[in-house]
């Protein structure tokens, strides 16, 4: 029972971002292609983000057909800030750029192949001030084969 209530009160809180129709990042980012890792949010709430990538031939973080390691902490960083970008946005305000100040407890399991499709689902631990600290987990399929914990800070705009 309080599972099914818990879901209701997610389904409409304000907060709340379910997409039937995932949103692209493109203009929630400041990273352009080729650069871009991440290409759609799939959901995201006050502390939640879940997004998607597919991995493409061209990509400039793979290497002899797997994404790279870079690319999965990249990925992760991105995802983090696409839900940042799109409460932002929402709000009529100014998307900032991001910087990493820490990588901590950093584990890859499996290297995703080009052609996959990863979906990962970043949770805010805590903000302090202009930073953040996160933990984000990369899944391929119904697998988990990437997580850590980063420390982003944020550039404050005046809009902000």
């Amino acid at each position: 029972m309080l599972a099914i209530v818990n879901i209701f009160l997610l389904l409409y809180s304000e907060n709340f971002l379910f997409m039937k129709n995932p949103i692209d990042v493109s203009d929630l980012l400041p990273q352009k292609y080729p650069f871009k890792m991440v290409d759609f949010l799939q959901f995201a709430d006050e502390n939640n983000i879940e997004t998607s990538f597919a991995i493409l031939p061209e990509n400039v973080l793979q290497t002899d057909s797997f994404f790279t390691e870079g690319g999965m902490l990249e990925n992760i960083a991105q995802s983090a800030a696409a839900g940042t970008g799109y409460f932002l946005s929402q709000q009529k305000k100014d998307i900032p750029v991001g910087y990493i100040g820490a990588i901590k407890h950093v584990k890859i399991s499996q290297l995703p192949k080009v052609n996959d499709t990863i979906h990962t689902f970043i949770e805010t631990k805590n903000k302090i001030g202009n930073a953040s600290i996160v933990e984000g987990k990369i899944f391929l399929q119904k697998n988990c084969i990437a997580s850590c914990e980063l420390t982003i800070f944020v550039q404050q705009n005046e809009s902000l």
